[in-house]
């Protein structure tokens, strides 16, 4: 069954010539079956590539898929077209009115902020107490991972002394569980961030279930049931080239900095009378 998206989202072409099963909304209209309903509150810059990340792997499932973009209310973005944020982008405070089958919350490009110093962060907390009522399952990605378990169960961040970056081994802790149903012993999945969860800081939370995990870059997939979410810190929804040009990006900042650094420092000597 193929996923619901309007034919002037970029996703549409791009997961269409990918061979992903694409209807546009009035087509759907005209089929006598209720879609799964899911959100994805995007909080990355990229918003357009994460759009297309994470409708490739939603287009996937046998079933109908009614996909639905939010954002926070009051935070603009300066990486995505306000037309396109206009054209296809509700406000949370627009649709928590509805009910929703799931929710994506995505990571953010913020792990070095505090929770509480991120300008949206009341927004968010209402938006995790809503999907208490309103959302059937919730799936935290990356950061957005990170602060559901930090409000739901306290679970703090750390800051890593060096960016966990690359694609490491992960290991299936829990095979039995339906959430992991086909997945291999051990599988390698891309890895994004400055900032940690630690293990022992999970177990210490009952309602917590870690079932992927690594001995290089620690937790990776935790189930916490008593809030019908998961939450996931690495990044399975990555293309193949999305680390690549995050490098590049990293690189090219470092080189900025640098560059200013030097500059700063850069003393002119003056010329003598």
């Amino acid at each position: 069954m193929p996923i619901k998206l309007p034919e002037t989202l970029p996703a549409y072409n791009v997961l269409k010539g990918e061979g992903v099963m694409v209807m546009s909304p009035e087509r759907a209209a005209r089929q006598d079956i209720r879609p799964l309903k899911i959100g994805l509150l995007n909080l990355m810059p990229k918003k357009i590539q994460t759009e297309n990340q994470f409708a490739r792997l939603i287009g996937a499932t046998p079933l109908q898929i009614d996909l639905h973009l939010i954002r926070m209310s009051e935070h603009q973005t300066r990486n995505t077209a306000a037309e396109h944020m206009a054209t296809f982008y509700r406000p949370f405070q627009e649709v928590k009115g509805e009910k929703f089958d799931g929710l994506i919350i995505t990571g953010a490009p913020i792990e070095h902020l505090p929770f509480a110093e991120v300008t949206y962060w009341d927004e968010l907390c209402e938006v995790m107490d809503w999907t208490q009522t309103n959302v059937q399952s919730t799936f935290g990605v990356c950061w957005g991972g990170m602060a559901m378990i930090n409000h739901f169960h306290g679970v703090q961040k750390h800051m890593l002394p060096h960016k966990a970056f690359g694609c490491f081994r992960h290991k299936n802790l829990a095979p039995a569980s339906p959430y992991l149903r086909g997945f291999s012993d051990d599988f390698v999945i891309p890895v994004s961030r400055w900032t940690e969860m630690r293990q022992a800081e999970i177990d210490a939370a009952p309602a917590l279930r870690t079932l992927l995990g690594s001995d290089e870059v620690g937790p990776c997939l935790v189930e916490d049931a008593a809030h019908r979410a998961l939450y996931i810190f690495n990044h399975f929804e990555y293309d193949s080239d999305t680390l690549k040009q995050e490098y590049d990006r990293d690189v090219a900042r470092a080189r900025r900095s640098m560059c200013r650094l030097i500059t700063s420092k850069v003393t002119i000597p003056r010329c003598p009378p």
